[in-house]
C-alpha cells in the first residue's frame, strides 16, 4: 500500500504550518528538482493553479506560473480587476467558487486575514506568496539558497538589517524552525511584531535557533555568516517612503557594514532592491552577493511545495 502524502490539500499560510522534519523534506525535493527537472515534468498533470494577484509581483508571477508548468500544470492569472477581494466579492464567496474550479490557490495580497480566510473557506490548498505579516515562500528560497553555500544551517548566522517588516517575519518563524541564528536590526519604532517574535522565541526552545532583535546594526551584523537586507518601504507604503528613507539611512548595507560580518559573508536580498537606499551597487553587485541565486531559488522550492501539496 502506498504512503499517504502527508501534505496532501494542506496550506501553507505561515512558516510555522511546516515541521522542522517537513521544511527539510521541502528542502531536499527541491535541491532534486533544481539537478533533474525532467524527471519531474508530470507530477502535477492535469492540476490547475489559481494566481491571485492583490500586488503585482516579477519573480512571484514568474516562478509560480512556470514552476506549475514545469510539474506538467497549468495555472490561471486573477488580478484585482477579476476579483477585487472583499469588494467586489467576497473572500468566501471567491474561495467557494475557486475550490470547485482549480486545484489550488497562491494569493499575494495585502491582509493576512484574506489569506487565512481563504484558506478556512477554500477545500483545496491555498498557498500564501505574500501578506503584510508573512512571506513565508521567500523565506523557504532564502535558507535553501544558504544551505547551497554553507551545507550545516544550524551554525549558521543571518542577520537582517532594515523594517521589521513581512519578510523579517518569516525569517525569524524560519530560523526558529531550521534551528539557526537571526539577528533583525532595525531603527526603533521599525521592529518586528511582538506576536512573531514570541512564537520564533517558542519555537526556538525546540530546535536550539538564537534569536535576537536589536536597534544597533553593526553588533547584529557581527560575525554573520549571511546579510540581508529588504526595501525600506514596502508596497502601500509610498507616501511614507522619505521620511523612512531618512530614518533608515544609518541601516544602509554598504561595505563599512559588511565588514563586521565575516570575510565571506553572502549578502540577500528578496527583490526588487533600491540600489543606493538599503543597499549599495558595491555590495549588491559584489562576488558574495547570491540575490539572483535566490530568485531563482523561489521557482525551485516553490515546485517542491506545489508538488507535494496538490499531489494526490
Amino acid at each position: 500500500m502506498a504512503k499517504k502524502n502527508r501534505f496532501s490539500g494542506r496550506d501553507y499560510i505561515s512558516v510555522f504550518d511546516f515541521s522542522t522534519e517537513e521544511v527539510w523534506k521541502i528542502f531536499k525535493l527541491a535541491k532534486a528538482m533544481k539537478a533533474n527537472p525532467k524527471k519531474y515534468r508530470k507530477s502535477c498533470e492535469g492540476k490547475i493553479m489559481a494566481l491571485i494577484f492583490e500586488k503585482p509581483s516579477l519573480r512571484t508571477r514568474v516562478t509560480f506560473d512556470a514552476g506549475i508548468k514545469q510539474l506538467g500544470g497549468d495555472s490561471i492569472y486573477l488580478s484585482p480587476l477579476e476579483i477585487n477581494l472583499g469588494k467586489r466579492e467576497s473572500v468566501y464567496d471567491v474561495a467557494k467558487n475557486l475550490e470547485r474550479m482549480v486545484d489550488g490557490i497562491m494569493i499575494r495580497t495585502f491582509g493576512h486575514d484574506i489569506a487565512t480566510g481563504l484558506a478556512e473557506n477554500a477545500n483545496i490548498p491555498i498557498i500564501n506568496g505574500l501578506t503584510d505579516l508573512e512571506h513565508p515562500c521567500q523565506a523557504m528560497a532564502d535558507f535553501f539558497t544558504v544551505w547551497e553555500f554553507n551545507k550545516k544551517l544550524e551554525k549558521v548566522k543571518l542577520t537582517y538589517v532594515g523594517d521589521g517588516n513581512n519578510v523579517a517575519h518569516s525569517l525569524m518563524l524560519a530560523a526558529a524552525r531550521i534551528g539557526l541564528s537571526i539577528s533583525v536590526a532595525t531603527p526603533k519604532g521599525y521592529e518586528p511584531s511582538q506576536q512573531i517574535l514570541e512564537m520564533a522565541l517558542q519555537g526556538a526552545k525546540k530546535t536550539g535557533a538564537k534569536i535576537q532583535v536589536t536597534n544597533d546594526p553593526f553588533e547584529a551584523v557581527k560575525n554573520a555568516d549571511a546579510v540581508y537586507t529588504d526595501v525600506w518601504a514596502s508596497m502601500g507604503q509610498e507616501k511614507e517612503a522619505e521620511a523612512r528613507r531618512k530614518i533608515f539611512l544609518p541601516y544602509q548595507v554598504n561595505a563599512e557594514l559588511m565588514k563586521h560580518a565575516k570575510k565571506n559573508a553572502l549578502f540577500l536580498h528578496c527583490l526588487p532592491a533600491h540600489r543606493g537606499d538599503e543597499v549599495t551597487d558595491e555590495v549588491i553587485d559584489s562576488k558574495n552577493s547570491v540575490v539572483f541565486q535566490e530568485a531563482e531559488n523561489r521557482l525551485h522550492v516553490q515546485k517542491a511545495i506545489m508538488h507535494e501539496l496538490l499531489r494526490d
